[in-house]
């Protein structure tokens, strides 16, 4: 009778995205895997389910980010930029800096809940420029970079692309088609956004669709990874589907569920 040969050790990751200040599961999210990855968005300025955490209520209340939702939702960005700018003068704080030392703290206690190993990439509401202060060893962060993680190769691309919310790490098509071309080609090809695909850029809560990338779904079609893998929509209308030869695989709103999508080969 013919035995059967013996498998090799086999590599597991966990994939998180869309953290916004849950470091209670966070410290957890790396348990059983080999490595965690985290497609970025630690930041939480401003929770849409539950409008008294984050920053912005920390700092104007809930009753005021009631309101600026509420605008925002309706996609009146105008009056929503309008109506911060009243708030904002109205405390005699410098905008800038009570943002950054509110991400400051939040960075802190999000950097020192990774795993070791953690590779990491930014979401559209991060400052990149604040994470090679909290980085610690055993923290890898790439931005259109490549990584070997068990015998294959993962590309990672950062950021989101301009919008009207203009979050911090919003960034213009041209650069980050760039970025994408310089991954080239991999096995996982990891992002913060989804490539533009109407099912996959809707969010069935915010009922609006979100900016998706036509590079990064170029990129899908020309190289062919084995998945793509990416965050960003909280309630997507589709959370899995196949382009061509592709997975492509909305990790989730780990805010929200606290769990990792775990990939293993």
């Amino acid at each position: 009778m013919a035995s059967t040969p013996a498998r090799g050790p086999r590599t597991r990751v966990h994939v998180i995205s869309d953290v916004h200040g849950n470091a209670r599961d966070l410290a957890r999210a790396g348990e059983g895997a080999d490595a965690l990855i985290c497609l970025g968005d630690l930041v939480l300025f401003l929770d849409y389910a539950d409008h008294s955490r984050g920053i912005f209520p920390d700092l104007f209340g809930a009753e005021n980010a009631d309101r600026i939702v509420e605008l925002r939702t309706a996609r009146r960005f105008e009056e929503a930029r309008a109506f911060g700018r009243k708030l904002w003068s109205g405390i005699g704080t410098d905008r800038d800096a009570a943002i950054e030392q509110a991400v400051r703290r939040q960075y802190a206690e999000m950097f020192a809940a990774f795993p070791t190993p953690t590779y990491a990439t930014y979401g559209n509401v991060d400052m990149p420029p604040l994470w090679r202060e909290y980085a610690k060893p055993g923290t890898t962060v790439l931005d259109g970079e490549r990584v070997e993680i068990g015998g294959r190769v993962f590309g990672f691309v950062g950021g989101g692309l301009r919008t009207p919310m203009r979050t911090p790490y919003e960034i213009d098509d041209e650069e980050y088609a760039a970025k994408i071309e310089a991954v080239g080609e991999v096995d996982v090809l990891c992002t913060h956004i989804p490539p533009e695909v109407p099912e996959l850029v809707y969010d069935t809560v915010a009922r609006r669709f979100e900016r998706g990338s036509r590079a990064l779904l170029a990129a899908i079609r020309r190289t062919k990874p084995r998945y793509s893998l990416f965050g960003h929509v909280h309630q997507p209308l589709v959370r899995r589907m196949r382009i061509g030869a592709t997975e492509c695989v909305n990790v989730g709103h780990f805010a929200g569920t606290g769990k990792p999508w775990a990939l293993e080969w």
